[in-house]
């Protein structure tokens, strides 16, 4: 396995390796079909040939245990290749859309062709899915890439950057390596489409490069993802779930529950559920020597959490312990209200606020009235309360009763809304990002007789053939 000490790229090379994909791209090489389907399965054995490798470059850099990386990461990258080989054919083949009777003559076509030479930038929270997950849409696209992962996990970077130039084609596809100033050199240049997964912060600096070139961009941000529990839901369920999707990666994910909202009514008998969800969890503490707790990234974000503990106006009722491992324990704080530090911005951590509110008609109101979250999860059987939020809330995703698993299901978009992100992916929605749908239309000559009428001289006859759509009849609404 490649170790941390793999040198960043530097200007000049990045510089070069944009001018060769570029040429590349010119030349046609990623088009085929046969080609991108090799990719493909050539980046699915990438993954599974090197699943242990992998999982010890994971475990140096983030303490992440072997189970949630390749469940959450290896995994669904190896799926994602295996589907969009198995349907790239279907996708990329040409569109016949409905037309209007005298125009079935001309040819109609919509092509599914590529944007052209892409930069994917991801974080280190989840190095290898986060990665190489737009990697697949990019490659079955006919996208040349190159990918620019975090330096905060310089195992998983350098390694990635290793196999990749190993097993697939290093004329199209290759890793930079490095930390803002590597990234502010990727960003001067032109890209036919930037794939951004990180903070709010930065996307909007990304924003503001892509916008120079007017680059399509799609942003993969965060938010703080609300968790609210009714009353009619089984608790026990609800907390073990729930606590589940707060503690993957130590909270460290972009899909991890902010807080939650519960009604008074249920909220000691909710608190009881969590500790007990809690205690099968973690039967011994999590910050034991021998224990397996992942650990927080880098000292910064450590210290972040670290401060929010330290001027919470909240009662810690769970974990609340950190050690010199830049680990946090699991933790639970009550008695939060909406001004408390821990709500001013997206957690990242092992800590869930439990906020008590009148009734699930007020967690409506205070969901609504907050920034669009990457995803809103509800603990109910109600379909009224569903449709509420529905209507009245807005998020990238609205997950009932569960965490976290909505990233399975690849058949649909996964995506924020507002000031979680814009653009989407995973399954088709991959293919779709990286793809442009080029329209063809061929006129044929018998047309001629009609567009006389367009020509000049104008007269009323012509007027009255050539502007009949703006006088159609309108119906009663």
């Amino acid at each position: 396995m490649t170790t941390q000490n793999t040198p960043y790229t530097s200007p000049s090379e990045i510089k070069q390796i944009h001018a060769n994909l570029v040429k590349g791209f010119k030349s046609g090489i990623t088009r085929p079909l046969s080609y991108r389907r090799h990719q493909l399965l050539q980046l699915a054995r990438l993954v599974q040939e090197n699943i242990p490798a992998l999982e010890d470059a994971v475990l140096a850099d983030l303490g992440k245990q072997r189970q949630e990386c390749t469940l959450a990461e290896l995994g669904p990258i190896v799926q994602a290749c295996l589907y969009a080989a198995e349907n790239l054919e279907e996708w990329a083949k040409p569109k016949k859309p409905q037309v209007e009777e005298f125009r079935k003559t001309w040819d109609v076509t919509i092509y599914s062709v590529p944007k052209g030479v892409v930069l994917i930038i991801s974080p280190w929270n989840f190095p290898y899915i986060l990665t190489l997950g737009p990697l697949v849409g990019a490659i079955a696209a006919g996208c040349p890439a190159v990918l620019k992962p975090s330096e905060s996990t310089p195992t998983c970077s350098a390694f990635m950057a290793a196999l990749i130039a190993k097993y697939l084609d290093p004329a199209a596809y290759t890793v930079v390596l490095g930390a803002v100033e590597e990234s502010t050199t990727l960003l001067e240049l032109q890209w036919n489409h930037i794939f951004f997964t990180g903070g709010t912060s930065i996307g909007r600096k990304i924003a503001a490069a892509a916008g120079k070139n007017l680059t399509p961009l799609t942003l993969e941000l965060g938010g703080m993802n609300p968790a609210i529990i009714d009353t009619d839901c089984d608790l026990e369920l609800a907390a073990k779930r729930l606590l589940f999707g707060q503690i993957q990666n130590a909270g460290q994910l972009c899909v991890a529950p902010d807080y939650v909202l519960i009604p008074r009514s249920i909220a000691t008998l909710f608190k009881d559920a969590v500790k007990k969800a809690y205690e099968g969890f973690f039967p011994s503490d999590p910050l034991h020597p021998e224990s397996n707790w992942s650990k927080i990234v880098n000292v910064a974000h450590f210290n972040r959490l670290e401060s929010l503990l330290a001027r919470t106006r909240g009662e810690i009722i769970l974990g609340g312990k950190v050690d010199e491992n830049l680990r946090i324990a699991p933790t639970v704080v009550t008695n939060v209200k909406l001004d408390d530090p821990l709500m001013e911005e997206e957690i990242f951590g092992p800590i869930l606020p439990i906020i008590e509110v009148e009734n699930t008609e007020e967690a409506v109101q205070i969901v609504g009235d907050r920034p669009s979250p990457l995803v809103v999860y509800v603990f109910t059987d109600s379909e009224d309360l569903k449709q509420k939020f529905l209507d009245r809330t807005n998020s990238g995703t609205l997950v009932l009763n569960d965490t976290f698993m909505q990233l399975s299901v690849y058949e649909m978009p996964f995506g924020g809304h507002g000031d979680s992100g814009y653009g989407a992916y995973l399954g088709k929605r991959s293919f779709d990002t990286f793809t442009h749908e080029r329209s063809y239309i061929n006129i044929p000559a018998a047309m001629e007789p009609f567009f006389g009428y367009r020509y000049l001289p104008y007269t009323d006859e012509s007027y009255k053939v050539m502007t009949a759509q703006a006088f159609a009849e309108i119906p009663e609404a």
